[in-house]
């Protein structure tokens, strides 16, 4: 055993455990032990299992993500500082105010992997699992929990005929023509979702003076590197380990979306929107009580009422005015009852 399987044997352990709990629940309520789907279901649970453990880290990272929009206008200002400053001196003073800025505000500019990077031992695990399937099935032995007659089901079993064990450069011995054709398809269909996954929170919930600022642009080509990573190395995942991604990647839209909805970043548009939604059921605004909301629309309305002066007007318009307002007198006659001239 290797230095890297020493570090992954506990999360291997904790992945055939969890495989081995949902397999025999699905087992005992009556499921074929060698069918796809009952080995598919496992894996899913595993998926919601480990995205359930990962939620405190989704919230550090939403956090932190808020932490970093609070900070954009004096990260600005210390950039502009050492604008055009490329000595070794200038780039450590510039580094040690940034950290010293990240620790004041409580952020931590990583946070935002945290969840994907939470989820790698995991993967790894799942990884070795079904890569040692195989060589399992063929000495009749057992993987960890797994015991010799689950890993023999789990090597008979197919989903569309792909085995789960399967990977789109290794095919295995099942239908060579399904395995390529599923693997495919859900390289795809896990790139395709971290991508949404992770577009999603820099769509709507980012506010508009934080996409102004570089920081937000480094984190637009992390949007596009980490599918492109994936897809590159989907090929020689296995078929189980592409449902993990693809199912982990679902949960995170479904978050994502919950959270943007109901608690967006200030100043984003998912705010404004949550404001029209509450406006048009007579609600006021997020952070703000109903009495308060009020108070801010009466002195809205004053405002637009004292908005509303006089223009200023010349001599000549005040004159013309004068002659025409009710009761004035007539400039070319008397204002007695009668007129005189002269004769």
């Amino acid at each position: 055993m290797n230095f890297f399987d020493l570090i992954l044997w506990p999360f291997k352990w904790a992945v055939s455990a969890v495989l081995w709990l949902f397999h025999s629940l699905f087992t005992a309520v009556g499921m074929d032990p060698a069918s796809g789907w009952t080995w598919v279901l496992a894996i899913v649970g595993l998926t919601l299992i480990m995205r359930t453990l990962t939620i405190p880290l989704f919230m550090k990272q939403i956090r932190s993500m808020r932490g970093m929009q609070v900070i954009q206008p004096e990260m600005a200002k210390l950039q502009a500082k050492y604008k055009g400053k490329t000595d070794q001196v200038s780039r450590q003073a510039m580094a040690q105010e940034q950290m010293a800025l990240y620790k004041e505000h409580n952020v931590n500019p990583l946070a935002s992997c945290l969840p994907i990077l939470a989820q790698m031992p995991i993967f790894f695990g799942l990884f070795q699992v079904l890569n040692g399937v195989p060589k399992a099935a063929s000495n009749d032995e057992g993987i960890l929990v797994l015991n010799s007659d689950m890993i023999h089901q789990f090597y008979d079993s197919t989903l569309f005929g792909a085995p789960l064990f399967s990977t789109l450069r290794s095919p295995g011995d099942g239908n060579h023509t399904a395995t390529v054709v599923i693997a495919i398809l859900l390289v795809i269909a896990m790139t395709v979702t971290m991508f949404i996954s992770q577009k999603q929170l820099a769509a709507k919930n980012v506010s508009e003076a934080t996409k102004e600022s570089p920081m937000y642009r480094q984190q637009q080509m992390i949007i596009y590197i980490f599918p492109i990573i994936f897809a590159v190395t989907g090929i020689n995942f296995p078929i189980g380990v592409l449902i993990y991604w693809t199912i982990s990647n679902l949960w995170s839209m479904g978050q994502q979306y919950w959270m943007i909805r109901r608690n967006p970043t200030p100043g984003s548009q998912a705010e404004r929107e949550l404001n029209e939604r509450r406006a048009a059921k007579g609600l006021p605004p997020v952070g703000k009580s109903k009495e308060e909301h009020e108070a801010e629309l009466e002195e809205a309305r004053a405002k637009a009422a004292a908005g509303q002066r006089q223009q200023p007007m010349s001599k000549k318009r005040q004159k013309a005015q004068t002659k025409k307002a009710p009761g004035s007198p007539n400039r070319t006659g008397s204002s007695g009852s009668g007129s005189t001239g002269k004769k």
